[in-house]
This record gives structure tokens, sequence and C-alpha cells, in this order.
């Protein structure tokens, strides 16, 4: 019998965020026969929003990673894993500086976003900061994207080689669960799930939203930085009675199947998980065609629409079409299921192994 394969999956904390979903679900289901997977946890134990079994977890309850890199680096080094993998930009910085130290240890970092380059006039202090992430980033041996942009963004900011680094979507976490009602009320119902952030460009479907002339409640699930100024963007284009807020639930899968359309506003998406969960469970989206992962997910007609303005976004939202969420599923599940994906990541372990040695 081979030997396993023995592989740390690292992580800032286990908050409840797209990376930390998908690390975690990656971690636990690996083949066990063909890898000794342990999962990493710099944060705080009782901070931990993710249940993981079947697998060992180690917790170094510190409270930020600058303040866990010893205690990674001499867990790393007792332990001595062959492969090291972990996500999320800072934390992919600081593991690179890390493996300077441990040169035998094949260092992979997972991105979860499209890097954009910090110019230097006038922002010395934030360009130091960006010469610190991309030089522990450009330690790292190979890099996992979610999609071709996330690639290309990579290759662009850091320079990377791109026989460095692969490019594996994120998984179909859950299956169980597919629209079945039918909505008679007359009255459209939307839903956006994610962060409140400039980024995420709730704004601007509340823009669109406002030029909307048919019956609707629009739905957001989601906290951040931009709440107070999306309540106040609510009452000052007079929809107070039409949009709902929910800071956090453990039940989307749930709103979703109650909704007729998800809505995307983003100006730039790594992979959208809430996007394909929707699709998952035969809900179509409503997307603007922006750079990241969402080209890779909606099929424009098939389980939604890729929009480039307003104006086509209150003309697909105005339309009135019946949708098939067996249809809208499958147009996903056959790129993104849980087989597929895992498959992906262990024969990637298992050829950067063979190359190293």
């Amino acid at each position: 019998m081979e030997n396993k394969i023995k592989i740390f999956f690292v992580l800032p904390t286990l908050f409840a965020g797209g990376a930390e979903r998908v690390m975690s679900f990656v971690s636990q289901n690996l083949d066990k026969e063909k890898f000794d997977v342990t999962l990493v946890v710099i944060g705080l134990e009782k901070e931990s929003k993710f249940p993981v079994s079947g697998i060992p977890v180690i917790y170094l309850n510190k409270t930020r990673v600058m303040r866990g890199v010893f205690a990674l680096s001499s867990l790393i080094r007792k332990q001595k894993p062959q492969i090291v993998v972990s996500s999320i930009s800072h934390l992919n910085a600081t593991m690179g500086l890390i493996s300077i130290v441990l040169p035998k240890v094949i260092f992979v970092g997972r991105h979860a976003s499209i890097l954009n380059k910090v110019h230097a006039s006038k922002k010395s202090f934030f360009q130091s900061i960006f010469d610190y992430f991309s030089y522990g980033t450009r330690k790292l041996d190979h890099f996992i994207c979610q999609s071709e942009d996330m690639k290309q963004s990579i290759i662009n900011v850091h320079n990377i080689d791109s026989e460095s680094i692969s490019i594996i979507n994120n998984p179909i976490t859950q299956t169980d669960v597919i629209k079945t009602n039918i909505n008679k009320t007359g009255i459209k119902k939307f839903i956006t799930v994610g962060r409140l952030s400039k980024t995420k460009g709730q704004m601007r479907i509340l823009e669109v939203l406002r030029q909307l002339t048919i019956p609707f409640h629009y739905t957001i699930i989601g906290d951040g930085p931009l709440y107070n100024d999306i309540v106040n963007r609510i009452k000052e284009y007079g929809l107070e009675d039409k949009v709902t807020l929910i800071k956090f639930t453990d039940q989307v899968f749930n709103y979703l199947i109650e909704h007729d359309i998800f809505l995307q506003g983003s100006y730039s998406e790594g992979f959208p998980n809430a996007l394909l969960e929707s699709c998952v469970v035969g809900v179509p989206a409503i997307a603007f065609n922006s750079p990241g992962g969402t080209r890779e997910i909606v099929e424009d007609g098939i389980n939604g629409y890729l929009v480039e303005n307003h104006e086509e976004f209150v003309k697909r939202l105005s339309e009135n079409r019946d949708w098939d969420p067996e249809i809208i599923r499958e147009s996903v599940y056959k790129k993104f299921n849980k087989n597929k994906i895992i498959a992906d990541y262990e024969n990637l372990f298992k050829e950067i192994l063979r190359k190293s040695s």
C-alpha cells in the first residue's frame, strides 16, 4: 500500500466566510486512504462557525495571524507535512515567508479574490504593505485560483509564472435542497447574499430596483461596512416597504428557494459562492458581467443572465419567464460537483509532489 500524502490545511479562522467553508470542506473530503489531512486554525476555537469531522483540527487560539507565526512554524517543523495549503491573501503571504525556513515543505496558496496592484504615488505606507504581501506570496511553491480572471490577476500583480498556477473552481457542498414552490403572489421576489461592501455592488442593485415599475420585494442577507449606507439609500429611494435586510442566517438555502431571482451587483468576484448556491437550488441569477468567476457560473439564458448595464438589468428583471429549477441545477452541477472538484485537488497534490521529488 502506498504511503499517505501528509497535508496541512491552514486557515486564519473558521468564521462564516466562503474561503473558510470551501477549505474546510475540501480538507474533510479528500480520500482518507491516500491523504493524511490535518486542519490548522490560527484563530480562536470558540469563534468557529463551521463544524469539522473526520480529520484532526488544531486550534492555535491566536487573535491574529502574525501572533501565530512561531507556533505554526514549530508545528509544521515538528509534524513534517509534505504539503501545506493556505487560503486568504494575508495568510498566504505569511506562509510564503515561513517557507523560506522550511524549504522541504511544499507551500500552496489558494487565492480567493481578484488582485489589484497598488501604485506607489503618494501611498508609501500602502506600497510597503503591498511589497510585503507580494514578496511573501512569490515565495509560495504553487497557487490555486478559482477562475481564469483570478489567475491572470496573480500573474499581473505578483509576476507569477503561469506554470505555477492551477485553476480549481469551488465545489458544490450541498445538493439536498431545490426550489419546488411557484410564486403566485404577483410580486417578484429578489434576493442577494453577501458582504455589504462597495465591491459587492448592493448599491447599484438598489439603483436598478428604483427604476422597476413592477411589484417586487428584495431581500438582502449580509453585513459589512456599508450596512448603514445601504439603510440610508433604501430610505432615500423610498424602498423601505420593498426591501428586507437580514444581517446573518444559517438558513441561506431556505431563503434562496423562497425567492424567484438571485441578484448580483459585484464589480469583481473571485468565485461567487452565493451565486453558485443559488443555481444549485434552482434559482436563476441576473448578474453584472464583471471580472472573476461569475462568467464561469452563469450561462446566459440557461441559468440566468449576464448584463452589461443598468438598463439591461431592469429589462431582464421585468421579464416574465418560467425557469426550470432542474435545468438550472444541472448547468452548475456538471461543472462543480463535489466528486469532480475533490478529484481536481487530489490530482494537483499528487502532481506537485511528483514534480518535487
